[in-house]
């Protein structure tokens, strides 16, 4: 619980990292979602991931530009936040493929529920929210995903050697 209480921490603070580009910020959020994935596993990892929506959602500012409340999880890119948990759900039911196919359906998932929830709330087409929320974000969050990826098998590793 220890751990994924301090993923829950970094993915919050990887929240405040961002370049605000409307409608959709660059954050590091999706890079602390996958970390705490690939270092804790699916099942931890989705909890991690729900304990930072649960401190958002009770109005701590954890999400991107300091926000939290009910209200940033129902506005334009609240989609992408409950993408995180989709995305460790997918996360989880992919382990068995390895880490990166595994993250990269996460990605996917995070995308998917993003692009559905902002097409729905801009009233736009699902191509129309691919084309605004995904297509100017892939080289960011390939980036991301590699960094993640690396990052998580080292720690990983480093947590095996230290026995924790």
């Amino acid at each position: 619980m220890v751990r994924c209480s301090l993923f829950a921490a970094l993915i919050a603070l990887c929240a405040w990292i961002s370049i605000p580009i409307p409608p959709v910020a660059v954050t590091l959020q999706t890079f602390g979602v996958l970390i705490a994935l690939g270092v804790l596993g699916g099942k931890w990892g989705t909890v991690s991931i729900l304990l930072y929506l649960a401190l958002g959602f009770v109005g701590l500012p954890v999400f991107s530009g300091f926000r939290g409340s009910p209200g940033a999880l129902l506005d334009a890119t609240g989609g992408f936040l409950w993408g995180f948990a989709a995305g460790g759900l997918a996360y989880w039911a992919g382990e068995g493929l390895g880490k990166l196919p595994a993250m990269a359906l996460c990605q996917l998932a995070c995308w998917f529920c993003g692009c559905l929830w902002f097409s729905r709330w801009a009233g736009c087409g699902m191509g129309a929210a691919v084309l605004t929320c995904v297509v100017p974000y892939l080289i960011p969050d390939a980036l991301k995903l590699w960094m993640a990826y690396t990052l998580s098998r080292r720690i990983s590793r480093q947590f095996r050697r230290a026995g924790i």
